[in-house]
Order: C-alpha cells, then sequence, then structure tokens
C-alpha cells in the first residue's frame, strides 16, 4: 500500500489507520465491517479566492483580509493547518475541478479540461467514486463539475445529489434582498437559507448506511456573480470605505470598485456562515472529531481583472485549510505549495485507497500529519498552473487563451504561447462611438471582454479607459491589453505581480531556469499544448456554438 509516509516512519497513523485499512481492503468487507475510516467533509466555494481573515496575518501591508471576519474557516485553521502556498490548476471553474476530482493536471482531462462544451470522459478515476467503491458514502450539495452530475460524471448519478431543501443558497444576497424589499427581517431571510442547507447536509447524514464512513462536498455557489450590488453593507454591516488604501494594486481605488469587492466579501462571508453550521451539526451528532475537515475554493475572484481566468496569484491562489483530528499539531502554518490537484490523491490516502497510477497530484497527507511549521516537505517547492479556454466565443474561431505558469517562493514564470490573442477575449465594439452601455457591462458578460465577467470593475474599467485624472489607461491595459510570450515577476517586492521583469538581463538565468523547469514538466506530463504543434485544444471539436452577441 502506497502510503506516502515514508516506510522509515512509524506513526500513530500508521498503527492505528493504515494498518486497517490495509487489512479491510485485503479482506474486502467494508460492507460487513464496522468501518472506523474518517469521515470527510469538504466544503469548496465557488469563485473564492485566497480571502479570509486567517491570511491577514501573511500580508505585508494591511489589505483586504484585515477588513473581515471569517470565525469558521479561522477556526479550521487554528484547530489544524492553514496553507499559504495553495493553487488550483486552471483559473476557471470546470478545469479546475476537473483537476481537482481526477488528481491530474487540468490539460489531461480532454474536453473536461474547458468550460463551455466540456464533457466528462468516464474512464478518468474520480476520487469520490474510487471512495464509493470502497465503502464510503458519498454525496454533495450544490456545485462540483459545472456540466453537472450526469451517470458518467465524476461524482456519479443523481442519487448522490442532496438538495431537497432546495438550491437558493447560491443566491444568497439576492434571495435575502428580495425577502427584506417583501418586509421581512434580514435574520429571518438568512434563517430560511441556513435552514436549507442543515435540511440538505441532514438529508445526506441520513441516508448514510449504518457503520460507514462518509464524505461529502458541500460546493455552494453564491460567491460566483451576480451579488447584490449594496449587500455587504446592508446584510453584513461591511463598509466598502474600509478597503480604501487596502486594495489589490491593479485595482482602482474609487468608490463603485470598493462597493463590488465588499459585495464580493459578504459572499464569503454567507460561505463562512454555512460553513460554521456543518460543523456545528458534527458536533451535535457526535460525528467532528472522527471527520476531517478541507475547506478550500476553485480559483479567484470573478470580475476582477488579474482574478478569475489569469495565472497571476489573484487568480490562482486559494485558501486552504484542514483539519484532521488526532493527527499533528493544531495550529501549524505550512507553507510548501499544495496543487489543488493534491486533494485527490490525499483523500484517497485519508480513505485507506490506493490512487490511481495516472493521477499527476501528488498525497500530503505527510505534511497534515507531522508538527512542523513553515517549509515541511522540500520537494513541494513550486506548482505549475495553465489555461486554456474559458468562454467559446472571447475570440473570433472559438480560440482559446493558451498559458501556463510555474510559481516558486520567489518568482512567478509565465508561458504565453499565443501573445497576438486577447488575454481576456476580443474587445467588441469598444469605441467612442459604439460602445455597451453601463447596463451591459454591469450584467451580460457577453458584451466586450467575456473571459472577464460582468459586474461594476469591469463597467469602471472600460467607461474610464481615457480617464486620465483616474489612469484608467493603465488599469484597462493592465486588464486587458495583449500580453508579451514571457512574463517574470520578483514576487518578494511585487506581490500583485504588476512589473514584468522578463526582459531585465539582471533575471536572464532565473528566467531561463524557469522555463526549462516549466517545459520539463509540462512534456513529463504529457501536455498537448506543448506536445505535436501543440493546437490540440485549437482544435477540439465544440459541442456548443455561439454567435457574437454585438
Amino acid at each position: 500500500l502506497r502510503l506516502g509516509l515514508g516506510f522509515g516512519s512509524v506513526t500513530v497513523f500508521m498503527t492505528k489507520f493504515a494498518l486497517f485499512s490495509l487489512t479491510v481492503i485485503a479482506s474486502g468487507l467494508f460492507a460487513q465491517a464496522q468501518d472506523k475510516r474518517p469521515n470527510i467533509l469538504f466544503a469548496f466555494a465557488d469563485d473564492w479566492g485566497r480571502y479570509a481573515s486567517a491570511y491577514a496575518a501573511f500580508d505585508r501591508t494591511p489589505a483586504v483580509n484585515s477588513v473581515f471576519t471569517t470565525p469558521n474557516f479561522d477556526r479550521i485553521a487554528r484547530e489544524g493547518v492553514i496553507f499559504t502556498n495553495a493553487y488550483v490548476t486552471s483559473p476557471s471553474c470546470t478545469p479546475c475541478r476537473s483537476s481537482l476530482l481526477s488528481g491530474q493536471y487540468f490539460f489531461r482531462t480532454g474536453m473536461a479540461a474547458i468550460l463551455q462544451g466540456a464533457k466528462w470522459d468516464p474512464s478518468i478515476p474520480s476520487y469520490p467514486l474510487m471512495l464509493r467503491d470502497s465503502g464510503y458514502h458519498i454525496g454533495q450539495t450544490y456545485k462540483v463539475w459545472t456540466p453537472g452530475t450526469p451517470t458518467d460524471a465524476p461524482y456519479g448519478a443523481k442519487e448522490h445529489e442532496y438538495e431537497s431543501a432546495g438550491t437558493r443558497f447560491n443566491r444568497f444576497s439576492q434571495f435575502v434582498s428580495a425577502a427584506v424589499a417583501k418586509g421581512q427581517s434580514i435574520e429571518d431571510a438568512k434563517q430560511v437559507l441556513y435552514d436549507e442547507v442543515l435540511a440538505n447536509f441532514n438529508s445526506f447524514l441520513e441516508a448514510r448506511p449504518d457503520g460507514h464512513p462518509f464524505c461529502y462536498w458541500f460546493g455552494p455557489t453564491n460567491v460566483h456573480r451576480r451579488w447584490t450590488r449594496g449587500s455587504a453593507k446592508a446584510l453584513w454591516n461591511l463598509d466598502p470605505n474600509t478597503l480604501r488604501g487596502k486594495m489589490p494594486t491593479f485595482l482602482p481605488d474609487v468608490p463603485d470598485v470598493r462597493q463590488d469587492l465588499a459585495d464580493y466579501l459578504g459572499e464569503v462571508l454567507a460561505f463562512d456562515t454555512a460553513l460554521g453550521l456543518l460543523i456545528k451539526r458534527l458536533q451535535d451528532q457526535g460525528e467532528l472529531d472522527n471527520t476531517i475537515i478541507v475547506v478550500s475554493g476553485d480559483h479567484g475572484f470573478p470580475g476582477f481583472p488579474r482574478g478569475k481566468t489569469n495565472l497571476y496569484d489573484h487568480g490562482t491562489a486559494v485558501p486552504l485549510a484542514v483539519r484532521w483530528p488526532g493527527q499533528g499539531k493544531p495550529g501549524r502554518i505550512v507553507h510548501d505549495f499544495i496543487n489543488l490537484m493534491d486533494l485527490a490523491p490525499t483523500f484517497l490516502e485519508m480513505g485507506g485507497v490506493l490512487p490511481a497510477d495516472v493521477m499527476t497530484g501528488k498525497s500530503f497527507a505527510n505534511v497534515l500529519i507531522g508538527n512542523e511549521d513553515g517549509w515541511v516537505d522540500e520537494s513541494r517547492s513550486f506548482v505549475v498552473t495553465g489555461r486554456e479556454r474559458h468562454v467559446g466565443n472571447a475570440r473570433d474561431g472559438h480560440l482559446p487563451y493558451p498559458q501556463r505558469a510555474i510559481r516558486t517562493k520567489d518568482f512567478l514564470y509565465i508561458r504565453n504561447f499565443k501573445p497576438d490573442r486577447w488575454p481576456e477575449g476580443n474587445p467588441y465594439d469598444i469605441t467612442e462611438t459604439t460602445e455597451p452601455s453601463q447596463k451591459e457591462l454591469e450584467t451580460d458578460t457577453g458584451a466586450t471582454f467575456l473571459d472577464l465577467d460582468a459586474g461594476p470593475t469591469k463597467a469602471w474599467l472600460v467607461k474610464n479607459r481615457a480617464n486620465s485624472e483616474a489612469k484608467g489607461k493603465h488599469f484597462y491595459d493592465l486588464a486587458f491589453a495583449k500580453r508579451p510570450a514571457e512574463e517574470l515577476y520578483d514576487v518578494r517586492h511585487d506581490s500583485d505581480q504588476i512589473t514584468n521583469i522578463a526582459e531585465d538581463k539582471e533575471y536572464a538565468k532565473i528566467r531561463t531556469k524557469l522555463s526549462k523547469q516549466l517545459m520539463h514538466i509540462l512534456t513529463e506530463a504529457n501536455d498537448p499544448r506543448v506536445s505535436g504543434d501543440g493546437s490540440t485544444f485549437d482544435k477540439m471539436p465544440y459541442t456548443v456554438e455561439t454567435g457574437l452577441k454585438r
């Protein structure tokens, strides 16, 4: 049994858990035996970047994480392990989730590596079904994989879906704001959604066969746009003005954008509150100390430049905290680089199941069960991320924007394979005489630059591109301008990755080293973008054919 712990180490984990798993696997008695393997609760928020109050301590100056509080995420971090360098393989929902479920780089998952037109290949092993086949009771509420969960999907058929109480939590601020407008109190309106979360979770727990451990995926989409303008202040008393002077440097520090970001954080607070409900339910049931809780998100913030669909940290870095009772010292801070594809083999190892040979992810259970802070596993010194196609018709001919990147402790190197293409999609009808209206830019992603979600920030960037007083062209170009074939950022001095030093002679050796390292990893992983003529994703048959909206 490949435990990933090192055969020379003798631990409580091996003696009390792994040996049991060996016995049960060998005998095939999961259904008959009282299965003592741990439960797994995976709370995974749509479009949630690395924003949680526990991360405020790691920000170099007071920033976004200092203006709000996520007590339940912080509790998991305090009682478990918080990771400061967790990244997705791709900053787009479907490829990120295909990678997470399969334990492989997104580019190895065929048509599951794209958003629109995605299709899951049922021959690809996925960790939930592998755990199910080993005796786990599995289930999910809200979103797992974007195209849904048909019989051949990575989480199995509809019988694993627990949404009998509804899916209104996915539209948290919209539902609560509408209820308040009709005269209901804010707390009463919120409670309706909290009751839904618990009812769905309870139905999952009630369906659990006696003696079986469970693996539950809680995946609300409320953090995904569109949330209600002004909801941060109205529903959470989060004043957008507290963000003044704390914004990422690629965002204009103006009222519209501050409010947009604050409203996003309000949805994060709603998710964190729901997480607390699940924790309390487990505690009340006496299951908390036999349940591993993992909390994360599937990429950076939507509708903000250099976030979602981008390989900068604000697009690929995510929160990650793990509480594994009885394993390791609580309250640890770990800097090892974790790629979310590593979750699949980690979950399997937690459940005593061998990872599939095709998995390129590496279990980090050995990191979780230790007592060390800081840098623990010296092999975890980098992550590789990438992107192909997000919105299908963002560029002429349904072409993707192919990128790959390698992130180390000190540097971010990005290879843009087609620098002649627009990174956020074509700038449709952006002229002085004809352009999308303010309303279109705020509500219709198809108005222009389709790879950036619609919203007030997108509207501000387009409408103020010629505003010299507000540095409009500077922010507009950071968001939408074409990019060179190579980008290099020294994150020790440039945490927001604004200044490209790829052509700086002082960094020539670093650029060459990282470029070679990246290409070697991609070649070893059989990335279609670097094999043959590299046009696999350009030629891939698409199942969604839509014309330009404008």
